[in-house]
């Protein structure tokens, strides 16, 4: 049984920084280095989106509104992966999620970011 535990979100003013973490638990460190670990967001009245993935190779892949300002990172000895945040803008504000599948999907409680002077 997984568990992800997302930290770091806040109320930021537009073009301001936020780093979230995802820290991982119930697994081993050499599996979660094995995971694609994801950050999604949604925003009320929206679907749920993927904002960026990490694969276990370190390749990345991000939507493209987060392109240059987003960067996801992972430290496999932490059991965590992070999101950077920057350049924000208020249409950026969600609810983010962190997300893997290990034989079936996990998921986080989430971590509300806002974006707003």
């Amino acid at each position: 049984q997984v568990q992800l535990v997302e930290s770091g979100g806040g109320l930021v003013q537009p073009g301001g920084s936020l780093r979230l973490s995802c820290a991982a638990s119930g697994i081993s460190g050499s599996i979660f280095s094995f995971l694609s670990m994801g950050w999604y967001r949604q925003a009320p009245g929206n679907e749920r989106e993927l904002v960026a993935r990490i694969l276990s190779g370190g390749g990345t892949h991000y939507a493209d509104s987060v392109k240059g300002r987003f960067t996801i990172s992972r430290d496999n000895a932490k059991n965590t992966v992070y999101l950077q945040m920057s350049s924000l803008k208020p249409e950026d504000t969600a609810v983010y999620y962190c997300n893997t599948y290990w034989m079936r999907d996990y998921w986080g409680q989430g971590t509300q970011v806002t974006v707003s002077s």
